[in-house]
């Protein structure tokens, strides 16, 4: 029997024939967004340009983290820190910005307070059209239905839907995800999870558990 292969992280198209999928690993640039291992975008315009078109207002400092086997509907979009104005004033108009004597007054923004990073786990399913606000953490393994704003925390395992997008249920109760945190497949070295696909994409909990590495 022969060896099984795993695929390639590094190259940018994964799916031959279709262009319209990107790996983000090998293609993001900026130091402030991290994406893990096969985390993939799907956009039949132009998906190399996620940096510029997907990360909206990311002027610094925050990071965008998004995490390993990510899979990322066309339109999906994170909103950073930067796209947040003064509320505590008469006018929400972000003078200083645009230049002349206006700048003289840019402390009135560098004081914004800011929500930290946004930070996705491994394996969340983004649908067509996605949204998620700044300084949103999103679980491992939840799922972000179509056309969804995340505006808040999504936990492990989580489904979301809507907007602002509320928790629908979650795909496993409680002990379940516990146990499928411990067992952490994403983790598995890339020669042991090839062996194990079927398991991952179709087995039951306790088949995750006994296809394990061991120590």
């Amino acid at each position: 029997m022969p060896v099984p292969v795993p695929a390639d992280p590094t190259v940018l198209h994964p799916m031959p024939g279709q262009p319209r999928v990107v790996l983000l690993k090998p293609l993001v640039t900026s130091p402030l967004i991290e994406v893990g291992e096969f985390s993939y975008y799907d956009d039949p315009d132009d998906p190399t340009a996620f940096e510029t078109r997907n990360v909206l207002y990311h002027y610094g400092p925050e990071k965008l983290v998004i995490g390993k086997y990510c899979a990322l509907g066309t339109g999906t979009r994170f909103l950073m820190n930067g796209a947040n104005h003064r509320m505590d004033g008469p006018s929400t108009f972000p003078f200083p910005t645009m230049g002349g004597s206006w700048a003289e007054h840019f402390d009135l923004l560098t004081g914004l307070p800011g929500r930290g990073d946004t930070v996705v786990g491994n394996d969340v399913w983004f649908g067509h059209g996605s949204t998620v606000l700044p300084g949103v953490r999103i679980g491992h393994g939840a799922i972000i239905a179509a056309g969804s704003v995340v505006t808040s925390d999504v936990p492990d395992y989580g489904i979301v839907g809507g907007n602002p997008a509320r928790l629908i249920r979650t795909r496993y109760d409680a002990g379940d995800i516990a146990r499928l945190l411990a067992v952490a497949w994403w983790d598995w070295p890339a020669a042991h999870l090839t062996r194990q696909v079927r398991t991952v994409m179709s087995g039951s909990v306790a088949d995750l558990e006994a296809a394990a590495p061991g120590d």
